[in-house]
């Protein structure tokens, strides 16, 4: 129980903070906000062991301050990537 709170906080102020980085509205309330820093700490944290490791392994940051600096970039790039998707789509 205590890690699904951790997700949920961790989620939160990765999310809301790629947000406050990344330019443009992305719109959305506070779960969109939460699912979108949870994505992006399993986009950033994989992509953090492809670059440490080599090897391609779908893993999350963990909750320190590492942790949440690999999520907002996850988020960032999970942001730009739905702005490719609904781009196209409309």
């Amino acid at each position: 129980m205590m890690d699904l709170i951790a997700w949920a906080i961790l989620g939160i102020v990765a999310g809301a903070i790629a947000k406050a980085i990344y330019p443009g509205d992305q719109g959305g309330g506070i779960l969109a906000t939460m699912i979108l820093g949870i994505v992006g700490a399993f986009i950033g944290g994989t992509l953090f062991s492809l670059l440490t490791t080599g090897t391609l392994a779908l893993t999350s940051s963990g909750f320190g301050l590492s942790g949440l600096l690999v999520a907002i970039i996850g988020a960032m790039i999970a942001i730009f990537i739905w702005s490719l998707i609904t781009r196209r789509a409309a």
